[in-house]
């Protein structure tokens, strides 16, 4: 689709969907909706039906936190249209206690993809059949895409041989996070001899080639 056709296409959109989009972004050769979260399911399903749309596959759902915002989060939908060759953005924005439409009912891709975005995010969709975590846990607490998630998360889990079952435990570093003034990762570490290293010096010895200082 040439670029001509994708900015008619955009008109066209717009003009049919107006009052449910707040903007609309004509960005790298790719249209770029952003709209009222109470009309996203209408607006996705234009989308689909529309005959000059046809958009009829959802290639995924992710999530973005703004945490200095109000409404920290956009979810983001990407959408393409095999017929006419070409790709659509759609985004939202929500915040921790406002929950959007679930998408199931019009793409049924969306399942796996809204349940990653509750995992990661939090975000919660109404009307979802099975709105449960995905990629982690089921006693994971927190959603670790978020900004202020701690990097070393709040529970750690293991296998107790005395209880036999996987028990959650509140996180425990061994040690302080280091911080090494080496300009090379691998300074200081030359009086260290590591496996293999005495068939590295015997080819060099083989060579020709001088040892490297603090070899014999």
């Amino acid at each position: 689709m040439s670029v001509e056709n994708v900015q008619a296409l955009g008109e066209y959109i717009e003009m049919a969907m107006q009052p449910a989009i707040l903007r609309k972004d004509f960005i790298a050769g790719e249209l770029i909706f952003t709209v009222r979260r109470e009309a996203l399911k209408r607006f996705m399903t234009f989308l689909l039906n529309d005959a000059n749309c046809d958009f009829k596959q959802l290639v995924d759902i992710c999530g973005v936190d703004y945490p200095e915002q109000d409404e920290r989060f956009e979810v983001v939908y990407n959408l393409l249209s095999l017929k006419h060759n070409f790709r659509v953005r759609v985004k939202v924005r929500t915040d921790e206690n406002t929950p959007l439409d679930s998408m199931t009912t019009v793409y049924s891709a969306a399942n796996w993809f809204e349940r990653e975005v509750w995992d990661m995010y939090g975000v919660y969709f109404n009307d979802h059949p099975d709105l449960r975590r995905i990629l982690t846990d089921y006693g994971f607490e927190g959603h670790p895409l978020r900004k202020d998630f701690p990097l070393t998360g709040f529970v750690e889990l293991r296998y107790d041989e005395t209880q036999k079952r996987v028990v959650y435990e509140p996180v425990k570093l061994q040690q302080d996070f280091r911080n090494f003034d080496f300009i090379s990762p691998w300074e200081g570490m030359t009086d260290v001899q590591l496996p293999g290293d005495e068939k590295a010096r015997k080819q060099k010895v083989g060579l020709g080639l001088p040892p490297l200082e603090g070899e014999e």
